[in-house]
């Protein structure tokens, strides 16, 4: 075979490195336009975990470099001159130039033939390497190769708000350490860390608005420097900042639908870039190096298969590696909302940003660590009027959290989730089994499934009603259950469907699809604007003028009175996924002309109505909650600032906690998914607005909950299909952390189930010991790491 690597980076190296060694008859040139000894940056981080993978592809490089690493275990979160270590973190750093030049040499020693000072033209490329099998792409960031095939590659850019820098300096440091400073202009971060003695990179980062403020954007590089040289002086240390083609930019995220066309294949930050706040982006391009290299080898001489091959292995795991950094430069881009929590509440929150570490991880890294953060936040929620726990430390998950006159006794709260298993709105058994399991289970908060104030609001045939003295009966027997033998409350969430109604089942559809219209006896539909959520399948739905609006309030307004009867500890009012009162908040749905329609706060007018005629309606010792859509995934639709300014106004109108959803509003939408990956939104309106919040999407894990809660990320937690599957949830937590008393006084379980307490917390003791047992063994290995003075 003969390959082309265009790009001598060090996954272009890496790559031609492990196929050559491999396929020694394989002729392989590598093509770098700049010179050998160029480099533009400083250093390269890798975890333990990639060492790991690098000593099992090719001891004799990792030889060659292991000894020109700088190592470290800890991580310094110094903000405003406080420094909070926290240990446990394995990592190495590199000199780049130091890396391209032994990755050059083991290249020379297997016969990789190497090219410098070479540009390749764009108009040659195919008629140049036409016999070439394979041409690998591994031009970085801005390849010209991809924005030439961009089309065929399917790429799409999306640039980052935040601006930064690559800089360098001599300032020795013992520690991955972020320097936090705020200024006149706004707050600043160093991401920094030493990649050989005498030297450190220096990777500074700040808002758009500061940037523009502090005159940056009217900066050299040298005046820059100087400039930022006065912002970190006491962490300087007296030491000077490097330039070396320290231009500042925004971070682009790049996507490819196809990593390969005709016999080019993509490699590193040419196909994918994850936003280096994780370290990810030489780490990324060497793995995938080594994955590409594995497809040539066991596929030789068939491309196809091998191309198939590579992306099958990688596509997953930097997907998930882009979301993580994704969720990661989210954090830096709201510094500011994060800036005036407490020392280890921010250095948590810091930590635990890009969700992949989380309340026991961490714990397992530095547990003293983990136990300032807990004592903290115990400090902090018996300043804000909580019982005193620090004698019991059940966690942030089993604190309870007061809403007006309700109290739940934990964190956790069971989501809002359809059944379609209502005869004619009405309840079933199915519905009282379903609920009193997850209150017998533990659960803080149950949410009822959206449930509509009138036959034609519903969604489906098989969606609640509480329309009826039947309704109301029948759902107050369910309460009073709940309530006569658990500690758990109950939630009434009130919705319309909107132009989403009138439509089957999901196990009534032959494919088994949501929002398909009723085959016949469809009802009529109401929406902002009459817009079909399918087009040339879904009914065209009514606008609705004002005698309907007042008249769809009253309705709620019965159902609500009803449901304050029916015993309900609190009350949700829908306004998202799209249905009906979702459907006045994103402009995708809401073309309305009048008052009702334009900017923000008029599409929010009509949902702000019924909430204040609600509230007025509802018990006022009892909370209210609205489920917000805080994004519609599509563009042209609702915009953070958007979201600011509705919860804003819900949150004047008296709302006690908004339910921070997303989504569903068009069927084009194209979300992101990953875990709790939602919450972000939670945090934003928790954070932006002052207002508490229930964060919602794939929050599967218990330590997950610990988490956002001690992260300050959101005050409760919606889980919902962990809880079908173990409806137990929540008192498997508690045997899991040990908790058997708050305040003092014994969790509330049934006492019919108190029986098997021992037997849950003795089989929760064995298990952590166990799981501790392997998750030591199964870290990688720790090599000569020095640790934070």
């Amino acid at each position: 075979m003969k390959i082309t690597v265009i790009g001598g980076g060090p996954g272009g190296l890496y790559f031609a490195l492990l196929t050559k060694k491999r396929l020694p008859d394989c002729e392989i040139d590598v093509f770098e336009q700049n010179r050998a000894d160029d480099t533009f940056g400083f250093g390269v981080v890798f975890s333990d975990e990639t060492l790991d993978e690098f000593l099992s592809a090719d001891p004799e490089s990792y030889d060659d470099i292991r000894n020109n690493f700088a190592y470290w275990t800890d991580i310094a979160i110094v903000r405003e001159g406080t420094r909070t270590i926290v240990g446990g973190n394995g990592f190495a750093g590199c000199s780049r130039k130091t890396l391209l030049q032994l990755l050059q040499n083991r290249c020379e020693a297997v016969g990789v033939n190497l090219h410098f000072s070479e540009t390749v033209a764009l108009n040659d490329i195919e008629k140049r390497f036409s016999d070439s099998d394979i041409v690998v792409v591994a031009q970085g960031v801005n390849s010209p190769i991809r924005e030439k095939y961009d089309a065929d590659f399917g790429a799409r850019i999306e640039e980052t708000r935040n601006k930064f820098c690559w800089m360098g300096s001599t300032r020795p440091l013992d520690a991955f350490t972020f320097f936090f400073r705020k200024t006149e202009y706004g707050p600043f971060c160093a991401h920094t860390y030493q990649y050989e003695k005498g030297r450190s990179t220096w990777v500074l980062e700040t808002t758009p608005e500061c940037w523009t403020a502090s005159g940056l954007d009217r900066m050299d590089e040298a005046e820059s420097a100087r400039f930022l040289e006065t912002v970190f002086a006491e962490d300087l240390q007296g030491h000077s900042l490097i330039t070396n083609k320290s231009l500042w930019r925004s971070f682009p995220t790049i996507r490819c639908g196809n990593w390969n066309h005709k016999n080019m294949v993509l490699l590193g930050d040419a196909k994918a870039t994850a936003h280096w706040s994780i370290g990810s982006g030489t780490k990324l391009a060497m793995e995938c190096a080594s994955s590409l290299s594995d497809a040539v080898v066991t596929h030789a001489p068939d491309v196809n298969a091998a191309f198939a091959a590579y992306e099958t292995e990688r596509r997953t795991p930097v997907e998930i590696t882009q979301h993580n950094a994704q969720v990661s430069l989210r954090w830096f881009e709201d510094m500011g909302l994060h800036w005036n929590k407490e020392r280890y509440e921010f250095a948590f929150s810091l930590m635990s940003r890009a969700k992949s570490l989380t309340w026991d991880n961490i714990g397992l890294r530095d547990a003293a660590f983990l136990e300032k953060v807990e004592s903290e936040f115990y400090d902090r929620y018996e300043r804000c009027d909580g019982p005193a726990v620090h004698k019991d430390r059940p966690t942030p998950m089993f604190t309870p959290y007061d809403l007006r006159g309700m109290t739940v006794q934990n964190r956790v709260v069971v989501a809002p989730m359809a059944q379609y298993s209502a005869v004619e709105g009405d309840v079933t058994g199915w519905h009282f089994s379903h609920y009193t399991n997850f209150a017998r289970g533990g659960a803080g908060l149950v949410f009822v499934e959206m449930t509509c104030p009138t036959p034609d609001a519903r969604i489906t045939p098989g969606c609640t009603g509480l329309w009826s003295d039947k309704q109301e009966q029948d759902w107050k027997h369910i309460v009073d259950f709940i309530h006569e033998t658990t500690s758990s409350k109950v939630a009434l969430q009130l919705g319309h469907a909107g132009r989403k109604g009138s439509t089957k089942t999901p196990n009534a559809d032959e494919k088994g699809r949501m929002d398909i219209p009723l085959d016949d006896s469809n009802w009529p539909i109401y929406s902002a604007s009459p817009i079909p959520y399918f087009t040339d399948i879904s009914q065209t739905p009514v606008e609705m003028d004002r005698a309907k609006m007042d008249a769809i309030i009253e309705d709620f307004v019965a159902s609500a009175k009803r449901g304050a009867r029916a015993g309900f500890d609190m009350l949700e009012l829908h306004c998202a996924h799209g249905y009906l009162l979702a459907s006045f908040l994103s402009p995708l749905t809401n073309q309305r002309k009048d008052k009702y329609g334009g900017d923000a706060l008029s599409r929010a007018r009509y949902p702000l109505e019924m909430f204040e005629a609600l509230r007025a309606a509802w018990p006022e010792d009892r909370p209210m909650s609205v489920r917000l859509s805080s994004s519609d995934w599509a563009e042209g639709g609702m915009t953070l600032d958007d979201l600011q300014v509705i919860a804003q106004s819900f949150k004047d109108a008296g709302v006690d906690i908004i339910h921070a959803s997303s989504g569903q509003t068009v069927p084009w939408q194209k979300p992101v998914y990953g875990r709790m990956w939602q919450t972000p939104f939670a945090e934003f309106i928790k954070q932006k607005i002052g207002i508490p919040t229930i964060a919602v999407g794939d929050i599967t894990l218990l330590e997950q909950v610990n988490a956002i809660v001690a992260a300050s990320r959101a005050d409760l937690c919606a889980l919902g299909r962990p809880h079908l599957n173990n409806p137990f949830f929540t008192r498997q937590a508690a045997g899991h952390y040990g908790v058997k008393h708050i305040a003092g006084e014994a969790l509330g379980w049934p006492a019919q189930l108190q029986s098997g307490e021992y037997q849950l917390y003795r089989e929760a003791e064995k298990l952590n010991e166990k799981a501790l047992d392997l998750a030591i063994k199964a870290r990688p290995n720790r090599r000569h790491y020095q640790c934070a003075d």
